[in-house]
């Protein structure tokens, strides 16, 4: 049996790990507008080329899948080398997306910038996270979500500029320049990043942490992996189609171009929307990590899934309104954005930190099922005609893992740790007997 090779009476440099912390939010926020931004350049592509709609959105499904299925392979190089040389690597092929994206001229030519991003992404996503939660096990939902933000409202900064680019009739020289900008501080940031040493973290005493490390076999071994992964695919379906279709979304409801006054700024519904679901999204994730370090990561999971199975319902109702569309569509993104902080935190007191890059991984791979649903979404639309069809059905997955949080999740985490306790405490006897 493996025990933690943390030493939770030691003091913590604080001032480092948040050092590590900024550098994590620096390479997240640069990262982000290869998923986030995609919606923007969707409906220029289609009007550059002609292509179908749906053809077109399978880039971004296998951006999503790459990304999210190669974070196991991911998590082990990053226990082998370390966060700066994967971090740096997908800092390179994060830039190169894009940059192929530019002088892409066929379908084939973004499915393969697809893959880039995959990559490029899923190395910076899935060592950002990894670091956090290694530095912060006595906060990790806090850190975890701050770095996670990163990721959900780092293209609120340049969602403007990028759709100013777009709408000059650039669209190819945005994907250049955006990509040089993006790749050039993540490598930057890559050259200080580093792990903990096993003197420089404690655990949490308000949240139930393993004091064992799994392996990736003996967590998968176990029930509530497999219950944390149902969960993940069910509460990531939803945000990743509205991330994927809401510029679509506001197309389709009439609803894109109509102009939002505030009296002081007035601006179109959709770019609105946008920023306003960056900035949700990435607050959602430190609020609701937070939140969790003090609650508890199943009741917060319950109130976030709950309130974003009830947002999708009231969207597919209100959302031909400019105002309930913009509102609405913020709080999805305020109650989705969690999930990245929740289960990996969830996941490193469940399972020890020591392997959780790739038991996560594993884990993160439900991002990747969810994703394949996407396309399903645009299929379903033009079957039934409404989009009210698509968002009802996957907030009732919203609902379902709420339900699950609570009634699952929780007695069986407790008996998990409980079980935990009982072999530490036989441990000893077994040593000296």
């Amino acid at each position: 049996m493996a025990t933690s090779s943390i030493a939770p009476d030691r003091p913590v440099t604080s001032s480092n790990r948040w050092f590590q912390i900024v550098l994590g939010v620096a390479c997240m926020v640069a990262a982000a507008n290869i998923q986030y931004a995609w919606t923007l350049f969707v409906p220029e592509i289609q009007k550059t080329f002609g292509w179908d709609r749906a053809a077109i959105q399978v880039a971004f499904t296998i951006f999503v899948v790459v990304q999210t299925w190669l974070t196991p392979i991911e998590g082990y190089f990053i226990d082998k080398y370390g966060p700066s040389r994967v971090v740096m690597f997908g800092g390179f092929m994060t830039g190169l997306a894009w940059v192929v994206n530019s002088y892409a001229t066929s379908l084939t030519g973004f499915y393969v910038g697809s893959v880039l991003g995959g990559i490029g992404v899923g190395c910076v996503y899935a060592t950002c996270i990894n670091n956090a939660l290694k530095w912060f096990p006595d906060k990790r939902g806090l850190a975890v979500g701050l770095t996670a933000g990163g990721y959900g409202a780092g293209s609120a900064l340049t969602i403007l500029p990028i759709a100013k680019m777009i709408d000059a009739g650039n669209y190819a020289q945005a994907f250049f320049i955006f990509g040089l900008i993006q790749g050039a501080i993540i490598i930057a940031a890559s050259t200080m990043m580093r792990g903990p040493q096993k003197d420089e973290v404690k655990f949490s005493s308000k949240v139930m942490q393993s004091r064992r490390d799994y392996t990736l076999g003996e967590a998968l071994s176990t029930p509530v992996f497999w219950v944390m992964m149902v969960m993940f695919t069910c509460t990531v379906t939803g945000g990743l189609m509205a991330v994927a279709q809401l510029g679509v979304i506001a197309q389709d409801l009439g609803v894109k171009n109509f102009q939002v006054n505030l009296y002081f700024f007035a601006m179109a519904a959709l770019p609105f929307a946008l920023m306003l679901d960056r900035i949700m999204n990435g607050i959602s994730r430190p609020l609701f990590g937070f939140i969790s370090d003090r609650i508890g990561r199943e009741k917060t999971m319950f109130i976030a899934f709950a309130m974003e199975g009830i947002g999708i319902v009231a969207l597919g109702y209100f959302g031909s309104n400019p105002w309930a569309f913009v509102i609405l569509s913020g709080i999805v993104f305020l109650a989705w954005g969690e999930v990245y902080s929740l289960f990996s935190a969830t996941a490193a007191d469940t399972f020890g930190s020591k392997h959780i890059g790739k038991i996560y991984g594993v884990l993160y791979c439900a991002k990747g099922l969810a994703a394949l649903f996407v396309p399903v979404g645009n299929l379903l639309m033009q079957a039934t005609g409404t989009w009210a069809t698509v968002l009802y059905t996957v907030a009732i997955m919203d609902l379902i893992a709420a339900f699950l949080a609570i009634a699952v999740l929780r007695p069986m985490l407790k008996q998990h740790h409980a079980a935990n306790e009982a072999r530490m405490a036989r441990a000893p006897a077994l040593a000296t007997a």
